[in-house]
């Protein structure tokens, strides 16, 4: 069991189902009132009406752009004049950029140094001549420190993308929405979690309009922030970050969303999905409804199978972007694979005799099998030659039997595990 004590003084602040409806009207004229999609694959695997909320379908192609506005439009003359600076892992950046060009403000946005290019050529489409980009740092949490550090020099108001209560609120305006869009109340809505912002909005609007719903909120195992602020009591920065699924790599929650999220511990859950399930769950999600969704994006379907959901029951899930770089692709088709245990790497000593390769395809290869790496280089005045080989399975289950192929077979081969060095380089 979690045990949670609330010290911070975040905890005393309070963003209300009020606030979150009054941004909701201050940010109407801008955002999109993104679709609430059925989907029905989705629906038969699970037996649940799942339901997509699309805030890929945004002007910056995620959620973010409700936080930002919200905070932005309430500042005064002279803060305007001061101009803003944020920092981002991108989508919020994006957000930042076009309420600066939308409200004629100022902006440095500090992006970090694994920030897709996608995202980076938007952030500058977006805000155009209100906006300067600075990439700095390894991650959002170094891209934040030297934020902060410009707006005090500078004076410029910082726009933090989570933690601000004029940030929740905006985010919190995706559940005034799902509300209204709905006939009846959500049994759950699941939402991925990077710095706690949108959760901890949601999570206080439906405590006063759909008190029974379940809160779902999904982190990447590489990034496990939430979890890991509920097991220490208050937030903790993490000591490694897997920046893979790039807008929730946030290595420590924020203070204000954290005050929230722990005094609703009871109505909110708290999942963890591997970064390879995430990859399964984009190409599916393409490949099927059509909808290009960033790593962060899938977090909330991914999630799904690990539900005890009741048969009939309506369950949102929250696309929040879809800024994913075409570049990545073969990525995450790759991390897909591995995860879906059809992709496996092996080193084959091949005997330095001719023929020995038609020996591996004959002996070794199943009918369903497909070599889709090799790497090999011929050494003179040597018995054995060492090759990198790459297998793609017909499924899953034909592992054993290769395996068994292999340990019949005269050439030694040896399978590459996960987790070790040689193994990463690969994936």
């Amino acid at each position: 069991m979690v045990v949670v004590t609330v010290t911070d003084s975040a905890a005393t602040q309070v963003v209300t189902p009020d606030d979150i409806d009054i941004a909701a009207r201050r940010i109407g004229d801008v955002i999109l009132a993104s679709d609430l999609h059925p989907s029905e694959r989705l629906s038969e695997q699970t037996g649940a009406k799942i339901l997509l909320k699309r805030e890929d379908q945004q002007a910056v192609r995620s959620y973010k752009i409700r936080g930002a506005y919200n905070l932005m439009s309430q500042l005064t003359g002279d803060q305007r004049s001061a101009g803003v600076v944020t920092a981002s892992a991108g989508n919020h950046a994006q957000g930042v950029a076009f309420a600066c060009r939308s409200l004629g403000i100022n902006g440095r946005i500090y992006v970090p140094t694994n920030t897709p290019k996608q995202k980076r050529d938007r952030i500058l489409a977006h805000g155009r001549n209100w906006v300067e980009l600075v990439v700095t740092g390894v991650n959002f949490d170094a891209a934040q420190t030297a934020a902060r550090a410009d707006a005090e020099r500078t004076g410029a108001t910082m726009v933090p993308p989570f933690d601000h209560p004029d940030t929740m609120a905006g985010q919190g305006t995706i559940a005034a929405e799902i509300l209204a869009q709905l006939d009846e109340l959500p049994d759950a809505v699941v939402v991925p979690v990077g710095g706690g912002g949108l959760v901890g909005g949601l999570a206080t609007y439906l405590a006063e309009y759909a008190p029974d719903c379940k809160v779902i909120a999904v982190e990447p195992a590489g990034a496990p922030s939430l979890t890991r602020a509920l097991e220490a009591g208050e937030p903790v920065t993490l000591d490694t970050v897997d920046t893979f699924v790039d807008g929730a790599a946030v290595a420590r929650l924020g203070d204000f969303p954290f005050g929230v999220i722990a005094s609703m511990t009871e109505r909110i859950q708290v999942l963890t999905v591997d970064e390879g399930a995430v990859c399964t769950a984009m190409l599916e999600l393409y490949q099927n409804e059509g909808i290009i969704a960033e790593p962060a994006g899938a977090l909330a379907v991914t999630a799904l199978d690990q539900l005890d959901i009741d048969e009939g029951a309506t369950v949102v899930c929250i696309i929040s972007g879809g800024n994913n770089d075409v570049s990545r692709y073969s990525e995450i088709i790759e991390r897909s694979l591995v995860h879906q245990g059809l992709k496996h790497y092996f080193l084959v000593k091949f005997p330095q005799e001719p023929g020995q390769l038609r020996r591996f395809l004959d002996e070794v290869l199943g009918p369903e099998d497909d070599i889709t790496q090799f790497e090999y280089l011929k050494r003179n005045n040597r018995e054995y030659g060492a090759a990198l080989v790459g297998i793609e399975l017909g499924s899953a289950t034909g592992l054993h039997s290769l395996l068994e192929r292999m340990d019949a077979s005269r050439i030694d081969c040896e399978q590459l595990e996960p987790g070790t060095a040689a193994y990463e380089y690969l994936t």
